[in-house]
C-alpha cells in the first residue's frame, strides 16, 4: 500500500488521453501505462495503475453509463485496444482489431456497450463490449487525429483528420459518410458533441465570414458540434446542415508582461470541452496553457472569461492537452486538465478557480534526499531535466512541489543538500555538469568551471582536503565533493565554484606513496564526522581514508563488481557501537555492513586488508542502486534495487523486515522520512516517486525469482517506430511520452519546464519509452563516450617497449644520472657496479647499448607483455630480434597467428611454414572462416584436406568446385560430394537443385525420382521426360501415367494425351483416355452430368447421332491411334489389353469424385472394347457389366441409366453393335445381370412417361419408401419424350422378376435387420451395465432400436434367438449359387411395385402382374414394401 505518489507525466498530443468517471476517478495515459487519481474538490490521490499496453497510450475513457462507470478502455500506438476494471485494476479483454497505430478512441455516451476507435490509416472500428464483436469502416484515406461519440444517438460519430477535414459518419450504416465539414486548413485536435439535442439560435458576429447567421430553432433535427484545430480558430457547426455557424478566434493574452505577437506562429494544441447541461458555455484551451469560458450567447468582442484570474500562477504554464468535466454528488462541477508543464490542475466550473494542482514526473527519478535542514524537504532529481523540492509537511497543500530548471539542461542524476546551509542544494547532471542551487531564491544556479566528461554519480559534502584545506584550519567549512562516470573525484569549492576543482587521486599519491594506477572511483560517502571517507571502486574494492590528509586507514575486498552505494551510519541517538558501520551495495545483488570501529578509533601504522564483513544481507536478486539507514532506529537500512523492491533489513539480526513492490520497473534512489519512522520515499524507472509504510507491507523478502524488467522493457523499447515531426512541422505525431532526453540517441530536446521565452521549438523523440539503461554505473574503463569525438586527437598506439620508456618519465635528477651512467659504461672497461644495461634498473639502457644489452632489454620486455597479456607484442619483438620460429610458435600457442605472420612465416623454412599454415587453418575453424582456411590449405598443396574440411562444415558448393578445379575429372571423391550434397538439398526441400546434383553424380534413376516427389503436373511431366532421355524406361512410363492421371482428372485431355504419346509402351493407356474423354463429353452434353469446365479437348470427342459410344471409341482408335481389328505386334489388341489388365480400380467409396469414378468406369470399359477387337465374349460382357456397376454403386442413378441407353439404345444387351453386326448371348450370368440393369432403366422411364403420374391417380406416397435414388429425377427430363405417353411397355420386363434373386435379397435384408437388433441389444446391455441408463433415459428408450420384439406366441425375442435366426438366414444365403451373388440384380421387390403400378395404364402381361403379386407376398416383408403393396394385394 502506498501513501503519496507523484505519477509519470501525461502523454502528450494526444486528443483523449485522460477522462474522469462518474464516481470521482480519473485516468491518465503516461507512457504505456493509465495511473488511476482518485479525486474531490479538495484533494487527489494515485491509488493504482492499469498495465499491459506495449507501447504509448494514445486514448482512454470511462464507460459513461453509472452501472458500470467502473469499466474503462485504452487505446495504444502497438494497436490494441484494452477494457479495463478499474476497480480491480485488472486486464478484462484485448482488441486487437487495428493494424496501425491507434490514434483515438472514445466509450459512447449514448450505448453502455460501444467503444468507437481510430487510427492513423483512417480505419475506425467499432467495439461492442457486451458481445466482443467488433466492426470495421473506412470513411476517408485521411490520418485520424480525434474522434468522439455523440451523447444523442449512438449511430452518429464525428471523426478529425489531419488535413483539417472532420466528417460525420453512421455507423449503423457501414460507415457511411453523412456530412462532411470543411472550413478548419490544419490539423484537427478536439471535437466535441453540444450536450443539449437540437439547434437553438446562437450569437455570430458579423465580421465571421464563415459563420452563417444563425440558425433558428426547430429548422432542422440536429445537434451542434465544436472543433478545435491548429489553425488557431475554434469552430461551432450545426450537423443538421453541414455547415459553420460561428467561428471563435483564440484572444492573445498578455503573459509574463508582455503581450503574444499575433504574426508569431505560436506552439498550440487547441482543446475543447462542452460541459454537460451548459448548452452555451465552451472550454477551450489557449497559446500559452489558459483556459477559457466561451460564452456562445453573449454578444460583444469579449464572449470568453479566462480560468484562474483569482490568483497568480494558477493557470497552466504551457499548452493544455486534455480536458474532462465531471459533476459530484454535492452538485460541484469539477474540471480537470492536463498539459505540457507536466500538472493535472483541477478546476471549480462555477467560480472559475484552480481547486488544486498535482505535479507529474517526465523522467526516471534518479536521486531523492531529504534536507537535513529544512525538515520534511525532499529534493527529487529527474530525467526531466528538472529538480523538483516537495514540502513534503506542508498541511495547506500535501503536493506543495516547486521545479527548477534554470541552466540543467540534461537528466539530474545526483543531489546533496548542504549539511548547516539551509537551501543550499548540490547537483549533477547526465552531461558530467555541477552546480549548487538556492531553493529559496529565484536566481540561476551557481555551475562550476570543471565539468566531468560523463555521467555524474555521487555527490558529497564533507570537510575540505589538501590544498582546500591549507589555512582553514578551526573553520566550519564544507567542500563539495563530486564522483563521475570516468572514475575520478573533483573537489569544489562551493564559494569559488568558478575555480578549477582539484582531482584527490594526486593527494592520495602523495599521502600514501602510491606508484600504480588507482582503480576508477564510483562512489564516495565522508562519515557524519568529517573524520573518514569512503570511496568506492570499480573493480568493487573500497577504500577507507583518514581526513585532511587522506591516510589510507582501510581496503574493502568484499565485492567483485563495480560499487553503486556507500552509506554510514548516523550518529545521533544511536550507541557508539553503530557510528562505525559502512554499508555498501554492488552490481553484486548482496549488501555488505562493515564494521571499522577498530581500524577508525586506532589508526594502523600501514593499510590493512578487510575480506570478511561485519553484516551480510541476502535477498535482492539484481544490482543495488541507492540505501539510506533509518535517523529513526539503530541499525536499519533500507535498499532499492534492480530487481523493482525496495527492501528493510535489521542489520544486526541479518533479517528481512519488509519489501514494497509499488514500482513497476527498476528502482533508483530510497530514502527515509525525516519525521516518520515508518514512512520511506522511494523513486525508479516508472517516472513516479511513491511515498509507503513500512508496517503496511505484505511482503518481508524480495521475491525469489529473477524479475526480468530490463529484458521485457529492451524487448519493448527495440520495437522500430518511425521518425515523426515536430508539432509545428504538421507531420502526424504519436502521443509524446512528454519527451526525457536520452543519451543514447542524439536527438534535439529542449527544458520542459521552460518559460516561452527562452524556449526552442520542440522536436519529440522517436522513442518516447526512456531507455532502460539511462544510468547505469559502468566501469569507466568499458563504457564508450557519446559525445561527439575529436577529429583533431588521435588515439595513441602501445608502446613496444613500454618498461624502458616508462623510465623516460622519472625525475629529472634521475634522468641526469643515466647520462653518466650511460657515458660510463661505454667509455669505461669497468662499468658502475651492479650496473647491467638492458637490465633491472637500467633496462631502458638497453638500447643506448650494444645487441647484447638490447636483447636483454627484450627478454624483460616480453615478460611485461606476457604478464600484461600483450602477446601480440610479444611476438613482434622476437620477430625483430631474428626469432622467427619464437614468434611463430608463440603465436600459435597463443592462437594469434595472423595473415602478416603467416606472409613471413616461409623465412623459417617449408616445415615451419607448413605447420604454421595448419595451425592457421585450425584457429580459422575455430573462428568459422572455414573458407579462408581452406584456401590456406590449398598454399601447402593439401587440396583433399581442403576439400574435407569445407564438406565436414557442409560448404558443397565450394567443395565440388575445388575439385573439379583442381582434381582429375574421374575423381571418385566428386560423386561421393554431389551424392552427399544432393541428400541434403533433398531434405531441405530442394528439389530441382538435388536432381542436378544426382545428374551431375551420374544417378539419372534418384534424379528423376527427387523431382517426381513435388507430385503436381509440371514436376511429374519434368521427371518423366528426365527418365526417358536418360533411359529409364520404366520410370518414365510410371511417371507419364501419373501425369497423365492428373491431367485427365483436371479435364486437361490433350496435354493427358501430349504426355503418353512421347512413351510409346502407353498406347493402351492412350487407348483409356480417348474412352474417358469420349464419355465424359458424351454425358456433359446431357443435362444429367454437369462436370467442371473441360481446359482441353479433342475435336473427334464427339458422338455422331446414329452411333452408339462402343461404335464410335472403335473407329476413333482406327483414325487416331491405328487401332484395328487387324492390327499387330504393339498395336495388337491382345497386347493392348495385357497392357490394361494391371491397373486396378479401387474399391468403391462414396469420397470418390464422378470425374475419378468416370475414368474408374472407363478402364472396364476400354478392356471390353479390346476384348470386342478379340472376339472374346465372355470377357467383353464382364468388363460391361464392371463399368456399369461401378456408376451404379457410386449412387449415380442418372449417369448410369444414360449411360446404359449410350451402350444399348434398343434395351437389347444382345445387340452390341449393329454397325460391325456384333451380338451376344445373354445366357451368361453377367449379360442376364446387366440386361436386368438396362431393364430396370427403362422400367423406370416407362413409368415417367405414363401420363398416370400426371394425372394424380397414383400417389407418390406410396412409394416413399421404395423410390429410386436422388439421381432418377435429373434424368427424367432427358429421357422424357416429348410425344404422347405410350400404353404399351417397349421391353421384356420378365428379367427383373427373378424368384432366386428375390430369395437372395430377401436373406440378406433379414441379416442386416437382425444384426441391428444384435447391435442395439448390445449397447442397451453395456449403458446398463456403465449405469448410463438413468429414469429419464428409461423413459425415452423408444427412442433406441427395439433389441427384442414379440414373437407371435407373446414370447420375446432373446440374444440367443435371434442368433439362431441369423445362423438359418446365413445357411440359406450360403446355398444360394456364387453367380446370383457375385452378378446381383436390381430390387425385385422394388421392381414388382413399379410394375403393378405402371399396369394401371400401360398393357402388362396378366401372367406378369401375378408372377409380381406372388414374388410380393412372399419376399415382400419389410414394413415399407408392405405398406407400398397394400394396394395391390388387398
Amino acid at each position: 500500500m502506498r501513501e503519496r505518489s507523484l505519477p509519470a507525466s501525461p502523454n502528450w498530443y494526444s486528443s483523449r488521453c485522460s477522462d474522469v468517471s462518474s464516481g470521482g476517478l480519473l485516468g491518465v495515459g503516461a507512457k504505456n501505462v493509465i495511473y488511476l487519481i482518485e479525486f474531490s474538490a479538495a484533494s487527489c490521490r494515485v491509488t493504482g495503475e492499469l498495465a499491459g499496453h506495449r507501447d504509448l497510450v494514445s486514448g482512454f475513457s470511462f464507460c459513461p453509463d453509472p452501472e458500470q462507470s467502473d469499466v474503462c478502455v485504452s487505446a495504444s500506438t502497438d494497436g490494441s485496444v484494452c477494457f479495463w476494471d478499474s476497480t480491480k485494476k485488472t486486464l478484462i479483454k484485448k482488441n486487437a482489431a487495428h493494424k496501425n497505430p491507434v490514434s483515438a478512441v472514445h466509450w459512447s455516451p449514448a450505448d453502455k456497450n460501444l467503444v468507437v476507435s481510430g487510427d492513423e490509416k483512417g480505419v475506425v472500428v467499432c467495439h461492442w463490449f457486451h458481445t466482443g464483436d467488433t466492426a470495421s469502416f473506412f470513411p476517408e484515406p485521411r490520418t485520424i487525429f480525434c474522434l468522439t461519440c455523440s451523447p444523442h444517438s449512438w449511430k452518429s460519430v464525428a471523426v478529425g483528420y489531419k488535413d483539417g477535414m472532420i466528417v460525420l459518419i453512421d455507423i449503423s450504416k457501414k460507415g457511411e459518410v453523412m456530412q462532411r465539414l470543411r472550413g478548419h486548413d490544419n490539423e484537427i485536435h478536439s471535437l466535441a458533441w453540444s450536450p443539449v439535442i437540437g439547434e437553438d439560435a446562437l450569437y455570430t458576429r458579423a465580421e465571421d465570414q464563415e459563420a452563417t447567421n444563425g440558425v433558428s430553432a426547430g429548422e432542422e433535427s440536429g445537434c451542434y458540434l465544436a472543433s478545435g484545430s491548429k489553425d488557431q480558430t475554434v469552430r461551432i457547426w450545426s450537423t443538421a446542415k453541414g455547415k459553420g455557424v460561428m467561428t471563435l478566434k483564440l484572444p492573445f493574452l498578455k503573459r509574463r508582461g508582455s503581450a503574444v505577437d499575433p504574426g508569431v506562429k505560436e506552439r498550440i494544441w487547441l482543446n475543447v470541452h462542452w460541459p454537460k447541461g451548459r448548452a452555451t458555455q465552451l472550454v477551450t484551451s489557449c497559446f500559452s496553457g489558459e483556459l477559457v469560458m466561451w460564452d456562445l450567447a453573449k454578444s460583444g468582442k469579449q464572449k470568453w472569461n479566462l480560468f484562474g484570474t483569482s490568483s497568480e500562477g494558477q493557470n497552466h504554464s504551457r499548452i493544455v492537452f486534455n480536458m474532462s468535466s465531471v459533476q459530484l454528488q454535492d452538485g460541484q462541477e469539477l474540471l480537470i486538465s492536463t498539459s505540457m508543464d507536466r500538472e493535472i490542475k483541477c478546476w471549480d466550473l462555477n467560480s472559475l478557480s484552480c481547486c488544486w494542482t498535482l505535479p507529474t514526473l517526465g523522467g526516471h527519478v534518479y536521486t531523492l534526499t531529504f534536507s537535513p535542514v529544512a525538515v520534511g524537504c525532499l529534493a527529487l532529481g529527474v530525467g526531466d531535466n528538472m529538480i523538483r523540492v516537495w514540502n513534503t509537511l506542508s498541511t495547506q497543500n500535501q503536493y506543495d512541489v516547486k521545479s527548477f530548471w534554470q541552466s540543467i539542461k540534461s537528466k539530474v542524476t545526483a543531489l546533496s543538500w548542504h549539511p548547516k546551509k539551509e537551501g543550499s542544494l548540490a547537483f549533477g547532471t547526465d552531461d558530467g555538469k555541477v552546480g549548487i542551487y538556492d531553493v529559496f531564491s529565484s536566481k540561476p544556479p551557481h555551475i562550476s568551471s570543471s565539468y566531468h566528461k560523463k555521467t555524474v554519480y555521487t555527490l558529497a559534502w564533507g570537510p575540505p582536503v589538501p590544498p582546500l584545506s591549507f589555512g582553514a584550519e578551526g573553520k566550519q567549512s564544507y567542500s563539495l565533493y563530486s564522483c563521475a562516470g570516468e572514475g575520478v573525484v573533483l573537489q569544489h569549492d562551493p564559494s569559488r565554484l568558478s575555480g578549477e576543482a582539484t582531482d584527490i587521486d594526486k593527494l592520495i599519491r602523495d599521502t600514501n606513496n602510491i606508484q600504480h594506477k588507482l582503480s576508477p572511483h564510483t562512489d564516495i560517502s565522508w562519515k557524519p564526522d568529517g573524520k573518514v571517507v569512503a570511496i568506492g571502486n570499480e573493480d568493487g574494492s573500497i577504500d577507507v581514508y583518514q581526513a585532511p590528509s587522506l591516510t589510507l586507514l582501510c581496503s574493502i575486498q568484499q565485492h567483485h563488481k563495480i560499487i553503486n552505494a556507500l552509506r554510514w551510519h548516523h550518529e545521533h541517538s544511536s550507541p557508539p557501537e553503530y557510528h562505525c558501520l559502512l554499508a555498501s551495495g554492488s552490481s553484486n545483488a548482496v549488501v555488505y555492513v562493515h564494521n571499522l570501529h577498530s581500524v577508525i578509533e586506532n589508526p594502523p601504522e600501514s593499510p590493512v586488508m578487510l575480506t570478511e564483513p561485519y553484516r551480510r544481507l541476502s535477498g535482492h536478486t539484481a544490482k543495488i542502486t541507492s540505501m539510506a539507514w533509518s535517523p529513526h532506529h539503530s541499525g536499519r537500512l533500507v535498499t532499492a534495487s534492480y530487481d523493482g523492491t525496495a527492501q528493510v533489513w535489521d542489520v544486526l539480526e541479518e533479517a528481512a523486515v519488509s519489501n514494497y513492490r509499488g514500482h513497476t520497473g527498476y528502482l533508483l534512489c530510497a530514502d527515509w522520512s525525516p519525521v516518520d519512522p515508518d514512512v520511506i520515499w522511494t523513486g525508479g524507472k516508472d517516472f513516479t516517486v511513491q511515498e509507503w509504510k513500512v508496517s503496511e507491507q505484505e511482503f518481508t523478502k524480495p521475491p525469489k525469482g529473477k524479475k526480468m524488467v530490463r529484458l521485457q522493457d529492451r524487448r519493448a523499447s527495440s520495437k522500430p517506430k518511425k521518425s515523426n515531426t515536430a508539432p509545428g512541422g504538421g507531420g502526424w505525431m504519436e502521443p509524446s511520452v512528454n519527451g526525457e532526453a536520452a543519451t543514447e540517441v542524439n536527438r534535439v530536446v529542449t527544458e520542459q519546464g521552460l518559460p516561452a521565452e527562452d524556449e526552442e521549438e520542440e522536436v519529440r523523440s522517436t522513442n518516447g519509452l526512456e531507455s532502460p539503461a539511462a544510468f547505469e554505473r559502468k566501469p569507466p574503463s568499458a563504457a564508450k563516450s557519446k559525445d561527439k569525438p575529436d577529429v583533431l586527437k588521435k588515439k595513441k598506439p602501445r608502446s613496444m617497449l613500454p618498461l624502458s620508456t616508462s623510465m623516460d618519465h622519472r625525475p629529472k635528477e634521475e634522468l641526469l644520472q643515466d647520462c653518466v651512467t650511460l657515458a660510463s659504461v661505454r667509455n669505461s672497461a669497468a662499468p658502475p657496479a651492479g650496473c647491467v644495461p638492458g637490465q633491472g634498473e637500467y633496462i631502458h639502457l638497453g638500447l643506448f647499448h650494444d645487441r647484447e644489452a638490447l636483447y636483454r632489454m627484450f627478454e624483460a620486455e616480453e615478460e611485461s607483455h606476457v604478464e600484461a597479456g600483450h602477446y601480440d607484442s610479444v611476438v613482434y619483438l622476437r620477430l625483430w630480434s631474428g626469432d622467427l620460429q619464437g614468434a611463430l610458435q608463440l603465436a600459435t600457442e597463443r592462437g594469434e597467428l595472423n595473415d602478416h605472420l603467416l606472409s613471413i612465416a616461409p623465412m623459417a623454412g617449408f616445415e615451419a611454414w607448413s605447420r604454421t599454415v595448419e595451425a592457421f587453418v585450425k584457429q580459422l575453424c575455430l573462428q568459422e572462416q572455414f573458407l579462408k582456411a581452406a584456401s590456406h590449405l590449398l598454399s601447402i598443396n593439401k587440396v583433399y584436406e581442403a576439400v574435407d574440411l569445407l564438406r565436414s562444415n557442409k560448404l558443397y558448393r565450394e567443395a565440388i568446385a575445388l575439385v573439379k578445379a583442381r582434381l582429375p575429372a574421374d575423381e571418385p571423391l566428386l560423386k561421393e560430394l554431389y551424392t552427399c550434397w544432393a541428400a541434403v538439398l533433398e531434405k531441405d526441400g530442394h528439389l530441382s537443385a538435388a536432381a542436378k546434383c544426382y545428374l551431375a553424380a551420374g544417378c539419372s534413376f534418384d534424379a528423376a525420382k527427387v523431382i517426381g516427389r513435388k507430385n503436381d503436373v509440371p514436376s511429374l511431366r519434368t521427371a518423366a521426360d528426365l527418365a526417358r532421355i536418360s533411359g529409364e524406361d520404366d520410370l518414365a512410363q510410371m511417371l507419364a501415367l501419373r501425369c497423365a492421371k492428373d491431367l485427365a482428372a483436371a479435364q486437361d485431355w490433350v496435354a493427358a494425351q501430349e504426355v503418353l504419346s512421347s512413351q510409346s509402351p502407353l498406347l493402351a493407356h492412350r487407348l483409356h483416355l480417348c474412352v474417358a474423354e469420349l464419355l465424359a463429353a458424351t454425358l456433359a452434353d446431357s443435362d444429367v452430368f454437369s462436370p467442371a469446365s473441360s481446359v482441353s479437348g479433342h475435336p473427334w470427342a464427339t458422338l455422331r447421332s446414329s452411333d452408339t459410344i462402343q461404335d464410335r471409341a472403335r473407329d476413333i482408335w482406327e483414325e487416331e491411334f491405328h487401332v484395328c481389328l487387324n492390327s499387330a505386334g504393339d498395336r495388337s489388341a491382345k497386347a493392348l489389353l495385357q497392357k490394361l489388365k494391371p491397373v486396378e480400380t479401387p474399391a468403391w467409396s462414396s469420397s470418390i469424385p464422378l470425374r475419378q469414378v468416370l475414368l474408374y468406369s472407363s478402364v472396364h470399359l476400354t478392356r471390353s472394347l479390346l476384348s470386342w477387337l478379340l472376339d472374346d465374349d465372355e470377357q467383353l460382357i464382364t468388363e460391361l457389366w464392371h463399368a456399369a456397376a461401378w456408376l451404379r454403386d457410386a449412387g449415380h442413378f442418372g449417369i448410369t441409366a444414360l449411360f446404359c441407353r449410350l451402350l444399348f439404345p434398343e434395351g437389347d444387351v444382345g445387340v452390341f453393335s449393329r454397325k460391325h453386326s456384333k451380338t451376344l448371348q445373354r445366357s451368361e450370368a453377367e449379360a442376364s445381370s446387366l440386361q436386368a440393369l438396362v431393364c430396370y432403366h427403362r422400367l423406370y422411364e416407362c413409368w415417367w412417361r405414363d401420363s398416370a403420374v400426371q394425372n394424380g391417380s397414383c400417389s407418390e406416397d406410396e412409394l416413399a419408401d421404395r423410390a429410386p435414388p436422388a439421381g432418377t429425377l435429373e434424368l427424367e427430363e432427358s429421357v422424357r419424350p416429348t410425344s404422347s405417353r405410350s400404353k404399351e411397355v417397349d421391353f421384356e420386363p420378365s428379367v427383373l422378376l427373378s424368384e432366386p434373386h428375390a430369395a437372395c435379397q430377401a436373406a440378406q435384408r433379414s441379416v442386416r435387420e437382425i444384426q441391428e437388433r444384435l447391435a442395439a441389444m448390445v449397447l442397451q446391455h453395456s449403458q446398463v451395465q456403465e449405469g448410463q441408463l438413468d429414469s429419464g433415459d428409461k423413459q425415452d428408450s423408444s427412442l433406441l432400436p427395439a433389441p427384442a420384439v414379440e414373437q407371435g406366441s407373446g414370447e420375446q425375442e432373446t440374444f440367443l434367438s435371434l442368433s439362431s435366426k441369423m445362423s438359418t438366414f446365413q445357411e440359406e444365403l450360403a446355398n444360394i449359387p456364387n453367380t446370383i451373388k457375385m452378378f446381383p440384380r436390381p430390387d425385385v421387390t422394388e421392381c414388382c411395385l413399379v410394375l403393378l403400378h405402371l399396369s394401371k395404364s400401360s398393357s402388362v402381361s396378366d401372367v406378369l402382374r401375378r408372377q409380381a403379386k406372388d414374388l410380393l407376398r412372399k419376399y415382400g416383408t419389410s414394413p415399407s414394401v408392405l405398406k407400398a403393396s397394400r394396394g395391390f394385394l388387398t
